[in-house]
């Protein structure tokens, strides 16, 4: 069936371990699909003594089948509280997607079975999961941020029938030592829980596939139900969300579309207590009327209240409660010779700087998408000399940045972050280029020029420019 729903011509990429599971996979894929659309993954983790071999063998079985064959090689972290199986689960799944995307396969190739999916609902009942826990493996998925539909096509089949195949058709595969080690909680169930379960309710491995599939069920559902909320919160292209639409709801629901939102923002889960604890303190500040306080964080992200909305920013507690984190980049310089744009690729958009005539109240229109009313009286253009005056350069805030917005004589300077907390720019909005002529700060996009460096001696005949910052997304 999983081979019925693909394009004759679609490459399919098989994750292959060597173990007895995805052995059975890959020489089963190439029977029914050929060897030439075929291509076997191995994810070297470099956690055995053994790996350097398994390699070798897993090379060794998919060149007899005339399969190409790839490998990456990952280091699995050891960060405190994340097990170990955790953190080579999420290396290996890394490492197949950027292999997918590499050779540009879309569908990739799972060898997990009957046996796993009913050993992954027992673990996720005793670690009191939801239903998106409960719901295990999905037969087709695709990850947000990931080019292939990850496909488990054995996902009805049990361990001992793969075992069965694997003997008739003389198939040598590798035993991971690890496998045994019943410390690790997916080896205890399988040695010492689910036998006995067999013993005493022979289709339990069926019954959990059911509730999977209920449970997955009634996720779509909640889905279905966190999307319609989204489409009624949602703010600023899904980056934040109305601080009144959420707390209109209630809790249940409110707790499902935070769910629901950080899947579609690519973030870490949280578990029900820290969501329910995020859900009382918004509704305590929205009460109080005081939501620019509010800042819960999770997992090198922080939760935010500001202004009516609701937004992560990335940072931890150790970073300031009112500025987003701080992306140090390299430093782009230039030599302005009257260049209409300057590419920023790290900044993944454009300055532009668009010609103004300066003839009394003239009207010059170098780019037909911006209001170029002109003059030197125009607050927003500035002299080309200024540009010509020294080196450009582009430059990451780094903190404490000051201008002046104002053009009255005298007025003083202001911090950035002043500027953007009285402008209501939120924290994610603030990273942004900012342009520098020799040491002076003179542009800053959602801001302005800064009228600290421009001279109140002008030219009223010489050519003037608006500086235009345009994100990627904007560009022609």
């Amino acid at each position: 069936m999983a081979l019925s729903a693909l394009h004759a011509n679609v490459r399919i990429a098989v994750a292959f371990s060597g173990g007895v599971d995805s052995s059975v996979l890959l020489d089963a894929a190439v029977r029914v699909a050929g060897a030439a659309r075929c291509v076997a993954l191995h994810v070297h983790h470099g956690l055995s003594a053994h790996a350097d071999e398994w390699l070798a063998r897993c090379e060794a079985f998919a060149r007899e089948r005339g399969v190409e064959f790839a490998v990456e090689r990952v280091e699995v972290p050891r960060d405190a509280g994340v097990s170990v199986e955790a953190a080579a689960r999420d290396a290996r799944y890394r490492a197949l997607d950027a292999m997918c995307a590499t050779r540009a396969v879309h569908t990739l190739w799972l060898a997990q079975h009957a046996d796993d999916q009913a050993e992954t609902v027992l673990l996720q009942l005793l670690r009191g999961a939801g239903l998106a826990g409960l719901a295990a493996m999905a037969p087709e998925y695709l990850p947000a941020g990931a080019c292939a539909v990850r496909v488990r096509p054995l996902l009805h089949l049990l361990r001992a029938q793969l075992e069965q195949y694997a003997n008739a058709r003389g198939l040598r595969w590798i035993d991971d030592e690890s496998n045994a080690d019943t410390r690790y909680a997916r080896n205890a169930l399988r040695h010492e829980v689910t036998p006995a379960l067999a013993v005493h309710f022979p289709g339990f491995r069926d019954a959990l596939a059911r509730t999977a599939a209920h449970a997955a069920s009634a996720q779509r559902l909640l889905d279905a139900l966190a999307r319609i909320d989204l489409d009624a919160a949602v703010r600023d292209e899904g980056r934040a969300l109305s601080h009144d639409a959420l707390l209109a709801l209630d809790d249940d629901r409110a707790l499902n579309l935070l769910r629901y939102w950080m899947r579609t923002r690519g973030l870490i889960a949280a578990s029900a207590a820290r969501l329910t604890d995020a859900l009382r303190q918004l509704r305590e500040v929205g009460e109080a009327g005081e939501g620019h306080s509010l800042r819960i964080d999770h997992a090198g992200q922080a939760l935010r209240s500001y202004r009516g909305l609701v937004y992560w920013e990335a940072g931890d507690s150790s970073e300031p409660a009112d500025e987003t984190a701080l992306v140090e980049r390299a430093v782009s310089e230039l030599a302005w010779q009257g260049e209409a744009i300057w590419r920023l690729p790290q900044w993944r958009g454009t300055f532009v700087f668009v010609a103004v005539e300066a003839n009394l109240g003239g009207h010059a229109a170098a780019d037909s998408d911006v209001d170029a009313d002109a003059g030197q009286g125009d607050p927003d253009t500035l002299p080309v000399s200024v540009l010509r005056r020294a080196l450009l350069s582009v430059r990451s805030r780094s903190g404490g940045e000051r201008m002046r917005t104002s053009t009255a004589p005298g007025s003083p300077s202001r911090t950035l972050k002043n500027l953007f907390q009285e402008r209501g720019i939120p924290a994610w909005k603030r990273d942004v280029p900012l342009l520098y002529v020799g040491d002076d700060l003179l542009f800053v996009p959602l801001l302005g020029l800064n009228h600290a460096v421009l001279s109140e001696q002008v030219n009223a005949a010489e050519q003037r420019v608006r500086i235009v910052w345009r994100d990627d997304l904007l560009m022609a």
